[in-house]
């Protein structure tokens, strides 16, 4: 089992830096390559750029708690429920 998650490609966590606008302000968003193949995967089924996509939840979660503590894990894990999502449709699909 472990070579399954040890032998993967270095490649896929390696760290990528994207430049973007949150709010109308300009920051970067560090992330392992396969958290941003995800984000872009999502905000293509959203019909929208990832960095839209990156601003409309920041701005949705600003609203709705009033404060983001650590806005690159609430992506990853935003990365984590989508997968979790799409293997729950999947499996419902399945057992149809």
């Amino acid at each position: 089992m472990c070579r399954i998650f040890a032998g993967q490609d270095p490649g896929d966590y390696e760290p990528v830096t994207r430049r973007l606008r949150l709010n109308k302000q300009s920051t970067s968003i560090r992330l392992e390559r396969s958290f941003w193949v995800i984000l872009d995967g999502i905000a293509r089924g959203e019909g929208v750029s990832t960095p839209k996509f990156i601003s409309t939840l920041h701005s949705e979660v600003l609203a709705q708690n009033g404060e983001v503590q650590n806005f690159t894990s609430l992506l990853r894990c935003a990365c984590l429920k989508h997968q979790q999502m799409e293997m729950d449709r999947s499996n419902s699909i399945a057992a149809e």
